[in-house]
């Protein structure tokens, strides 16, 4: 697998869309960034496509996943906690704060993707079920 090079003419703009982001890497690394973008898609339906901190990510009330791809590998993050038989098997992949790492020269587990992203997708909507909702406030009526 080649190195994920970016363009030259894109790597200081930030991308708009996560088609945007694809489209600056070499065309095997663009493969894996749609396999992944379509593994996450499948496994979090009502989140939508956004970019964060320049990487692509699903948003349904937060932020559910990222995803990037790097010199050697696709990273995907946050960390997941929660489910321990999850977090058994995405050990083999964690990075030194607990992202996950999935290296070009092996084949990338989608399956534990689409697990990992139900898993933060349930979590997402269960932090938004407790969480109070904000008033709006109301304008103030003019005094006559």
């Amino acid at each position: 697998m080649t190195k994920a090079t970016k363009s030259r003419s894109t790597t200081r703009a930030r991308p708009a869309t996560v088609d945007d982001y694809i489209a600056r890497f070499e065309p095997e690394v663009q493969s894996l960034l749609r396999e992944v973008r379509r593994t996450v898609r499948q496994a979090a339906p009502r989140a939508r496509e956004v970019i964060s901190y320049s990487m692509p990510a699903l948003k349904q009330n937060g932020i559910l996943v990222f995803f990037a791809a790097f010199k050697n590998h696709i990273g995907f993050y946050p960390p997941i906690r929660g489910d321990a038989k999850l977090e058994k098997a995405a050990a083999r992949y964690a990075g030194e704060k607990g992202n996950l790492r999935f290296p070009f020269a092996e084949p990338i587990p989608y399956a534990l993707i689409a697990s990992l992203t139900k898993l933060r997708a349930r979590q997402d909507a269960a932090k938004a079920v407790s969480r109070p909702r904000a008033r709006r406030a109301t304008p103030s009526r003019a005094r006559r």
